[in-house]
């Protein structure tokens, strides 16, 4: 009797047969029907390599055939179970990939859920003028590796090394950069970043001049920030016409229209943020501005809030509103008036959020090149005019070994993403010179994370606990620590960035690549692909669906889903009865420290959002972007609450939302 050495792949590779892999698909469907014993999934392991071993004397066996053997072995040994959710398992494999041979007439070897091919389908594969798609998940992620390698040629880098190792990074879902990178890279669009910041002078030339810009930026489904601040208040004076200013507010709705035109048939939405200072004029008008949900659609708003307005705030004090054409007072208004109004507004339907400018500029790395007026659309990254940043996120769910975080991993990956994103820089087509000069000049890098609340899920630790934020700061300062010496090292390989003189480092003679390195971004399509939960975010539902490029996609989470079979209290019918479900937490038939662990967003009291979010922010060079949920039953006073403690915590930015608040609401509990 031979020994089998190899196995035929069903693209015909042969490869090298391990044993290991039937023992973990056993295991894995044992333990999805309560089996803990490793040592039976070994024996049948064994039987099944010794019946291969007796067939396949000269004949090299296809994976079919020993997935075939596998079962037969199961049922034989009286594991009907085990064998079912094998069964299941396999045919749930076959159909992905004749889902995606249905589409591209190939294969794909990612390890990728249903979602995630039909995001990838419907928004990122390359297709051909016809529309028809010209690529695999894998063959596009093998597309945006080699192309953002490319840029090692300009340091005398081995540019071979550096693709495999960013798509091995890429096709094992440890780190993803933002949409644009994976739809545009090795494409004639090639723009790549999608966090920019567009000045709106007070002068017709200067705010049209920014609306081309923010067009050219849309086209490629990127959006921008923009600081209205400096634009002189609805009815003052227009000296060279003898009329009168429309404000900001009519502004803002231009620069909606002009995104909502470019949009339309694009293949991805570009988005914004206003920002007006707490002090103009018009600041009433733009709080409530928002009212009509109709309106501004393409447009985050947020408040920016000083130091000095707080200090004001406390001691129930007035402040002077000013015109910022003449720096004259206008009038007098309560600090008090104006948080209420914010506050209800915020209740009422998510919008303004709130900046907080000076702990923004306090972190500002090149002061002398300017101050943050504003942030990216997204709120995750402050930037300069004419600034644009490349960002990414890190998987931590990948970054979990034995019941343990992988420090060993984590390291290299985020060595590795930084290299990508300075990388990026170099590859991506700006659509403005200014931009060009500007990122480039500081190159600036967001590297943020994805997957906190499935990692916490995986740890067996709630959201809302004092280990889960002890956690938070641990991984993001070692995060952080890592990001600058990778810098620092490729500073050493590459040179500084060129504004390093203007920088707060040159002072302290740190030689470091770039200016920022850290951030915290949604990831809402990137986790989708990846099949985590977004960002740091808690997960919205256990079982929901989200209305996404017109379709309903469900959502199961698949880490409780596991959880459930440990545990013996899995079943399609308790699955049916999941999807009615914002919580968990009264399911008696769920064991209490499952439900304890298996925390939702609706669950965790708003004070413990908050304390994630400022536990990150603590060691991030830019900032953080996280929503703040509230349940529908919410008072205006919570909210006016959490804004002031947001301003406690440090944090440089906050985003509320009350469930219910909104008519259109993308995710939803399924009926």
């Amino acid at each position: 009797m031979g020994r089998i050495t190899k196995v035929m792949k069903r693209d015909g590779r042969l490869v090298g047969f391990k044993k290991a892999k039937i023992t973990n698909a056993i295991f894995s469907a044992a333990q999805a029907v309560g089996g803990k014993d490793r040592k039976t999934a070994e024996k049948l392991s064994d039987m099944v390599v010794k019946e291969l071993n007796k067939k396949f004397t000269k004949v090299i066996p296809s994976i079919e055939y020993v997935q075939d053997i596998v079962e037969n072995t199961l049922i034989k040994e009286s594991h009907a179970k085990t064998a079912k959710v094998y069964i299941i398992y396999r045919e749930k494999r076959k159909l992905l990939r004749d889902y995606m041979e249905g589409i591209v007439g190939k294969r794909t070897k990612s390890n990728l859920s249903a979602n995630a091919m039909m995001i990838l389908k419907e928004k990122f594969l390359r297709r051909d003028e016809l529309g028809n798609i010209l690529e695999t998940p894998d063959e596009m992620f093998r597309r945006v590796a080699k192309d953002i390698a490319k840029a090692d040629s300009r340091y005398k880098g081995d540019v071979k090394k550096t693709e495999e190792e960013f798509f091995e990074m890429l096709e094992n879902l440890d780190f993803l950069p933002n949409t644009p990178c994976l739809m545009n890279a090795g494409t004639k669009m090639q723009q790549l970043v999608s966090s920019f910041v567009l000045p709106v002078p007070d002068t017709i030339e200067g705010i049209f001049e920014s609306v081309k810009h923010s067009a050219l930026i849309n086209k490629a489904g990127a959006g921008a920030g923009f600081s209205f601040s400096s634009l002189r208040p609805e009815n003052d004076a227009v000296v060279k016409t003898c009329g009168l200013s429309s404000g900001p507010i009519s502004f803002i709705k231009m620069f909606d229209r002009t995104t909502q035109t470019i949009k339309e048939g694009g293949r991805k939405r570009g988005a914004n943020i206003a920002v007006l200072r707490y002090d103009h004029p018009d600041i009433l008008k733009f709080i409530t501005a928002k009212d009509d949900e109709n309106q501004y659609q393409n447009f985050n708003f947020s408040v920016g809030i000083t130091d000095k307005f707080i200090s004001i705030y406390k001691r129930n004090g007035k402040y002077p509103l000013v015109n910022p054409r003449k720096g004259q007072e206008v009038r007098e208004i309560k600090a008090r008036e104006m948080l209420d109004l914010l506050a209800i507004h915020a209740w009422e339907n998510g919008d303004p959020g709130v900046v907080f400018l000076d702990r923004m500029n306090r972190d500002n790395p090149t002061p002398t090149l300017g101050k943050f007026l504003t942030t990216d659309p997204c709120g995750s990254i402050p930037l300069l005019p004419y600034e644009s940043c490349p960002q990414g996120a890190i998987n931590l769910v990948n970054m979990i070994k034995n019941n343990n975080i992988d420090y060993k991993k984590l390291k290299d990956i985020v060595w590795k993403s930084v290299h990508f994103l300075d990388n990026v820089i170099d590859m991506n087509n700006y659509p403005v010179e200014l931009i060009d000069e500007i990122s480039k000049g500081n190159r600036k890098i967001g590297l943020g994370v994805m997957g906190f609340a499935d990692m916490l899920y995986n740890l067996k630790i709630p959201y809302d606990s004092d280990e889960s934020v002890e956690i938070a700061e641990k991984i993001m300062e070692f995060i952080e620590k890592e990001a600058r010496d990778a810098s620092i090292k490729l500073a050493k390989e590459r040179g500084v960035f060129p504004y390093f003189d203007k920088s707060v480092y040159y002072k302290k003679n740190i030689k470091i690549r770039n200016a920022t390195r850290t951030s915290i971004s949604p990831t809402g399509t990137t986790s989708i692909i990846a099949n985590v939960s977004p960002s740091i975010e808690p997960n919205f539902a256990l079982c929901y669906s989200m209305r996404l490029m017109g379709k309903d996609f469900l959502f199961v989470n698949k880490f409780f889903e596991k959880t459930a079979r440990e545990n013996n209290f899995y079943s399609e019918l308790f699955l049916e009865d999941l999807r009615n479900k914002a919580s968990i937490s009264k399911i008696e038939d769920i064991p209490q420290k499952v439900r304890r662990v298996h925390v939702l967003a609706h669950d965790i009291k708003p004070k413990w959002h908050l304390k994630v979010q400022a536990a990150f922010q603590k060691h991030i060079n830019n900032s953080v972007s996280k929503t703040i949920n509230f349940p529908a039953n919410a008072t205006v006073e919570d909210i006016k609450k959490v804004f002031l403690m947001a301003y406690e915590l440090d944090c440089k930015g906050i985003t509320v939302y009350r469930e219910g608040s909104k008519k259109k609401e993308i995710m939803t509990l399924v009926d």
